[in-house]
């Protein structure tokens, strides 16, 4: 999600100045953030734009809108909703184009550094992971109910773990001594459940860190958000429009990259009917080579390793 400049929380934008320079290209239009977060984005981008242009951004995290409101700026406005939303949000506003929009996507460091939030198998707090805590099943209700057969493909398919079964299985024999144990509500004891589960540890990586994000991406259901705004921010924008993504492991980054590949391609042309060049239809987008932070921002955060950043522009209608 957007990463604030500097908190408390030691928490600094990823990529700040290279996606606002690959984003921002008039200062009058009309510009999209749809992960808010901390604000590092979304500020940077008003002090670039023209007192014309306009910033809709967008948050699930209550804790993001309460910091949103702290920016009194005539053109700036935040929805409390995931950017899955952007066409209502266009809609209601009577905008039918924007110039560009930006999803940095995945949890921001104050998410995974706040324990009461379940992010993160580093602290002991309750099993929840969800961006919106007031709307919504939490992880631990979903592993309540959920089969077997549901935690394997759920852990496998978002978690890209190997021992999703196992892990699954495991998950529900503790699930069969809730009568004795309580229900499984805190992260710690997840964490030494999957520990137990997984036969072979990944050199410098916990056990439990493909089935926390799974079940982070589940319960946020981030994926299929992704492709919706994906899709929307395509159709929204302008000539000259840009639309940058900045992901943060492998299922994001392949979703946007097949996205755009398939949007920059030329169209599929029946051979058999006779055209001529200049009658083949050119994409109606072009997109620009992935972009890592360089090595000196990774030294100053390492969290900013595994960003990579991809642009599409639009050059015809």
């Amino acid at each position: 999600m957007a990463h604030a400049v500097e908190t408390v929380m030691q928490h600094r934008t990823v990529l700040l100045e290279e996606a606002v320079d690959a984003l921002l290209w008039r200062g009058d239009g009309v510009y999209v953030d749809g992960t808010f977060g901390r604000g590092g984005h979304s500020r940077r981008i008003l002090e670039r734009l023209g007192p014309k242009g306009r910033l809709i951004a967008f948050d699930k995290d209550p804790q993001a809108i309460a910091e949103a409101a702290k920016i009194a700026d005539p053109r700036f406005s935040i929805e409390h909703e995931s950017f899955a939303t952007l066409r209502e949000a266009l809609a209601r506003r009577g905008i039918d184009k924007v110039s560009g929009v930006l999803l940095d996507l995945g949890v921001s460091s104050p998410q995974f550094d706040d324990p009461a939030r379940g992010f993160s198998f580093r602290f002991d707090g309750p099993l929840d992971m969800r961006m919106d805590p007031t709307r919504g099943e939490s992880a631990a209700d979903w592993l309540a109910r959920a089969t077997l057969e549901e935690m394997t493909e759920v852990i496998k398919d978002y978690g890209e773990e190997r021992f999703a079964f196992q892990i699954a299985k495991a998950l529900v024999a503790r699930r069969a001594n809730a009568e004795h144990l309580g229900p499984l509500v805190s992260t710690r004891e997840l964490a030494a459940i999957v520990a137990g589960a997984v036969k072979t540890r990944e050199k410098g990586k916990d056990p439990a860190t493909r089935t926390f994000q799974a079940l982070r991406i589940h319960v946020n259901q981030e994926l299929a958000d992704l492709q919706i705004a994906l899709d929307v921010a395509a159709d929204v924008l302008e000539t000259g429009g840009r639309l940058v993504a900045i992901s943060f492991h492998s299922l994001e980054d392949r979703i946007v990259k097949r996205f755009m590949q398939a949007r920059t391609s030329a169209p599929v042309v029946d051979r058999r009917v006779p055209l001529r060049a200049h009658e083949i239809p050119e994409p109606p987008f072009k997109s620009s080579r992935k972009i890592k932070p360089s090595a000196e921002e990774v030294e100053a955060n390492p969290r900013a390793r595994s960003a990579i950043m991809r642009v599409m522009e639009r050059v015809a209608t």
